[in-house]
């Protein structure tokens, strides 16, 4: 049985990356390097923990944001927290560092020592848009103005 070989959706992961930027800088507002931003989580009336936003490097083509999670289960498990490069000349946010793993490419084959799935790189901008949209439906921040 043949199979076939994975072929990067360019088109996803460009669309995933521009929607991620906007998320980002919706999110982060004016803050200056060094600085941190975090979104409270709420839900129902109980706080669920917060979205951590650290301006790590800003520079007038790429920015550093450090994103993660502070939550209830902080001393039970590894919070997720990932590296993202945001490239304002082509207003695109990737994900370059998740749980301290780097460089991932478009495509693996499967299966590999690292168990990624075929498409890894796509699927971690997913997981951060899915973060930044929550963070953007259900966050609540005393520094920022109302979110969107």
């Amino acid at each position: 049985m043949s199979r076939n070989a994975y072929v990067t959706d360019l088109k996803s992961l460009q669309g995933e990356c521009t929607a991620n930027y906007i998320r980002l800088v919706k999110l982060l507002g004016d803050i200056e390097a060094g600085e941190r931003r975090e979104v409270e989580l709420v839900n129902g009336g109980r706080r669920l923990g917060a979205l951590c936003l650290e301006l790590r490097e800003r520079a007038p083509y790429t920015s550093i944001i450090h994103v993660s999670q502070q939550g209830v289960l902080d001393e039970l498990i590894e919070t997720p927290r990932m590296r993202v490069h945001l490239y304002h000349d082509v207003r695109m946010a990737e994900v370059t560092d998740f749980q301290r793993q780097r460089h991932f490419h478009g495509r693996y084959r499967y299966p590999n020592t690292r168990m990624h799935q075929p498409d890894e790189k796509l699927q971690l901008n997913r997981f951060l848009g899915e973060w930044l949209e929550h963070g953007l439906a259900h966050g609540h921040s005393l520094d920022l103005p109302q979110l969107p």
